[in-house]
């Protein structure tokens, strides 16, 4: 989530905004919305004070730091408009003096955080849960959708775990699956509450069939899984969730996070999935955020990719075997085998997406995930290094 300092005046409340233009506003004004117009000229900003004299509410007006400009009606934001573009979603926070950009049209990844609140706690986890109640983010995500103005190819619903919000979830999803009839609702929870009939009955009876679920599984047995997870009782309940989730014909990503003791089973695991969850409809093997929990259990989740070639590659064999599709997330092709880069995505939202200066001369950039920009030099997925055009030619079986 992109995160701009800001200025404001006459603004009493945190809320949500479609960032426009003062050209677009007639065409895009509607009484239920509100709008951060854009302006860079004193003239344009006399002539939406106008508007607002004139009773015009629901919109607040964005002006660069450098235009002097001061309004006793019209609620005002100053900030560097250069970072926004047209359409951005955006929530103003004003404890922080910050201005959050939660939607952007541009952006090739979209994801809608529903709570901070998780019942697990795994080891990597990038967003370490918290406990304080933040039914405001429900409300928040449903001004989201209605602020967004077009249908994205996909966009996700994260935590925290998005099912501890129950039957509040189903309105989040409708409202989504309503407001973007085309696009692809994916939902990233670790399924433990799918287990439960009743919420699981109340959430996917009649659910739209642009919803699938991400749904994470670290061991091919009790003790490895809630070991990751930090949760006693956690991989039973996991795969209850899968098996009411495939009961209910939904679209399953698994997904695994590649540390330590993940790494080590990895095969197994693999394995596992092939002759006990063949429904699913992929599974993502996923490199490690070095955030969050992943810095405090630095000696499980900081692992160098190229060490562990031959369980990918026997993981992968696997999968193939069971004709179970995979994926990798979230690893730099310099991290894997050459044999596995057709199967690397470029999954690190933009945001947060960057290359080392070592990226700069490699030949297949155009094609790999890159980093999180919160790698350094002390923890990468692997040595990075620029892949030059002999290397790529080389035929790897």
């Amino acid at each position: 989530m992109r995160k701009l300092p800001v200025k404001t005046h006459g603004i009493p409340l945190r809320g949500v905004q479609r960032v426009i233009s003062l050209a677009l506003l007639a065409n895009e004004w509607e009484s239920g919305l509100q709008f951060m117009v854009l302006v860079d000229s004193i003239g344009d900003a006399g002539i939406l004070e106008q508007l607002v004299d004139g009773g015009l509410k629901n919109i607040v007006v964005c002006v660069p730091y450098h235009l002097d400009w001061h309004s006793h009606i019209m609620p005002t934001v100053a900030c560097d408009t250069r970072a926004l573009e047209l359409h951005d979603v955006v929530v103003l926070n004003l404890e922080k003096q910050e201005l959050l950009v939660v939607y952007r049209n541009s952006d090739m990844h979209h994801a809608i955080q529903l709570t901070n609140r998780c019942n697990s706690f795994c080891l990597m986890c990038s967003q370490p849960p918290t406990t304080h109640d933040d039914q405001w983010l429900i409300d928040e995500a449903l001004l989201v959708a209605a602020h967004i103005n077009d249908s994205p190819s996909a966009i996700g619903l994260s935590g925290g775990e998005p099912l501890l919000l129950g039957p509040r979830l189903r309105e989040v999803i409708d409202a989504y699956a309503t407001r973007l009839p085309s696009t692809r609702i994916e939902i990233l929870t670790n399924g433990r509450l799918l287990a439960d009939e009743v919420l699981a009955t109340h959430l996917l009876t009649g659910i739209s069939d642009k919803v699938s679920w991400l749904v994470p599984l670290y061991g091919h047995a009790d003790f490895l899984h809630d070991f990751v997870v930090q949760s006693v009782g956690a991989f039973e309940q996991t795969i209850g969730g899968l098996l009411t989730l495939q009961s209910y014909g939904q679209a399953i990503q698994l997904r695994i996070v590649l540390i330590e003791p993940t790494l080590r089973v990895l095969p197994e695991l693999c394995r596992f999935i092939g002759r006990n969850l063949p429904f699913v409809r992929e599974v993502a093997l996923m490199g490690c955020e070095p955030i969050g929990f992943a810095l405090a259990n630095r000696d499980a989740c900081k692992t160098d990719l190229a060490d562990w070639h031959a369980e990918l590659i026997e993981a992968a064999n696997a999968l193939r075997r069971a004709n179970v599709p995979y994926i990798f997330m979230n690893t730099p092709l310099c991290a894997l085998p050459q044999s596995l880069w057709a199967h690397a995505h470029q999954s690190i939202s933009d945001w947060k997406r960057s290359f080392r200066e070592e990226c700069s001369i490699c030949v297949v950039k155009t094609n790999c995930s890159g980093l999180f920009s919160w790698h350094n030099h002390n923890w990468t997925p692997t040595v990075i290094k620029a892949i030059d055009g002999k290397a790529c030619n080389e035929e790897v079986h």
